[in-house]
């Protein structure tokens, strides 16, 4: 027997806009026999009129729901006991700020099931929202130049582009950003930023949305050795430049040579960062990499201090940084943002934080949410996706014990808590979990 299926109304944020599951594919998990129903709210990118129009029951609460279906973090308090819950818990690194949360869930005997945990046999994630923050957070670091020339009294075609949140689509934002290409390449690149450059770190599928963004502007794709090469008056084009591992490392060993694998292992304990140069040269650096203190940073409080040192203008402007780790890769991410104040100035000689683009030191972009800015094109592809494994969710039995769980492997490989018990994958949390309750 089916069991019911609850979207939840999203609370972490007022910025939280997303929904998992889109009217559409709601209705064709019906025809399969899936019933789902959705909590009203009032922030919602998707209406609850919309889920209405279309014959989904809009409820006040989930009560009823023995599968619970969100995007971000859940209150301790909204647990309910031995229900199934699925959504992004940030749980998996022993994150301290959410170890009350999992030990309520545990308390309950909830089962959680992680989006972030839904992989391959390669461990490659199956369901993100990763190209999504890359398209939102490209348009905000766009945004985020033309505002910073303009506080430089530098004219830019960039000028007009708006932040993601306040276009009503993407294609809104991309039309602004057609006009501005065309400017550029007219020779609208400012000269006294000339050659503008844009350094992608990573190029997964967070750097794939942000480079989709700006190719629609005239460039170059350049190597990372060409960079000190550049023609200086070059106006009718920007230049590109993608960073891989070797870019971005190099072995402390004078006579070794950098190896993906020996690097993905051994990190910090053989290798250096090297990256800082490059910054240097760069006018836009947006970060889309994945990072842990296992492994150097990109860019360090240090590198940062050296750059903008005895008053210092560097060529780097802005900080795209859509990883968003603070205290991470990019060290003067202090803290992270949201998009009504998406960005600061990091003031490298003082360590002082400014809201805005004004200041002596790098404009940092660090929304945490970027997804949400674009809410509605995010939710449609991450719902194209979750739709294929809300059957076997709604038909599985979680009274049984966990390798008599009928689920898509895919699933079974995202369970930490089954029935309150950490599975044999994520006994690793229990340290964590004690720790905050001691």
């Amino acid at each position: 027997m089916s069991m019911r299926i609850g979207i939840r109304a999203e609370d972490k944020s007022p910025w939280e806009r997303r929904v998992p599951l889109v009217p559409g594919d709601i209705r064709e998990l019906a025809r399969a026999g899936v019933a789902v129903v959705v909590e009203s709210s009032p922030q919602r990118a998707i209406s609850d009129a919309e889920f209405q129009a279309e014959g989904i029951p809009v409820v006040d609460s989930l009560e009823d729901c023995p599968v619970v279906v969100g995007i971000k973090e859940i209150p301790p308090k909204y647990f309910e006991p031995e229900k199934v819950y699925l959504f992004f818990s940030h749980v998996i690194k022993g994150q301290s700020y959410n170890m009350p949360m999992l030990r309520r869930m545990m308390e309950q005997k909830a089962t959680l099931i992680d989006y972030e945990r839904i992989v391959d046999a390669h461990n490659k994630r199956l369901i993100f929202f990763g190209r999504h923050a890359g398209l939102a957070g490209m348009v905000n670091s766009l945004w985020a130049l033309g505002r910073r020339m303009d506080w430089e009294g530098i004219d830019s075609p960039l000028a007009r582009l708006r932040q993601a949140r306040t276009y009503p689509d993407l294609d809104a934002a991309r039309e602004d950003l057609y006009i501005a290409a065309e400017a550029f390449k007219r020779g609208g690149v400012p000269e006294a930023i000339r050659p503008l450059v844009c350094g992608f770190a990573g190029y997964g599928n967070v750097s794939q949305g942000a480079q989709e963004i700006f190719d629609i502007l005239p460039y170059e794709e350049i190597a990372p050795d060409q960079l000190a090469n550049l023609p200086a008056g070059v106006g009718d084009r920007l230049f590109k430049v993608v960073f891989r591992e070797e870019d971005c490392v190099a072995p402390l060993a004078p006579d070794a040579v950098f190896d993906l694998a020996d690097y993905f292992v051994r990190g910090s304990q053989a290798y250096r960062g090297v990256f800082a140069p490059h910054a240097e040269l760069l006018t836009l650096l947006v970060n889309c990499i994945y990072w842990d203190k296992r492994y150097p940073r990109l860019l360090s409080i240090e590198d940062c201090q050296h750059m903008w040192a005895g008053g210092r203008r560097p060529k780097l402007r802005v900080i795209g940084d859509i990883s968003c780790d603070p205290d991470g890769s990019i060290q003067c991410t202090v803290k992270p943002t949201d998009p009504g104040n998406p960005m600061f100035v990091y003031e490298p000689e003082s360590g002082r934080v400014m809201d805005g683009v004004a200041g002596h030191g790098p404009v940092v972009m660090a929304v945490e949410i970027l997804p949400a800015e674009i809410p509605r094109e995010s939710s449609q592809h991450f719902s194209e996706v979750l739709k294929n494994y809300m059957q076997a969710l709604a038909f599985a039995d979680f009274q049984v014990p966990l390798e008599a769980l009928q689920l898509p492997d895919e699933l079974k490989r995202a369970i930490i808590l089954h029935r309150g018990e950490l599975t044999p994958d994520y006994r690793y949390l229990k340290v964590h979990v004690e720790h905050q309750a001691g």
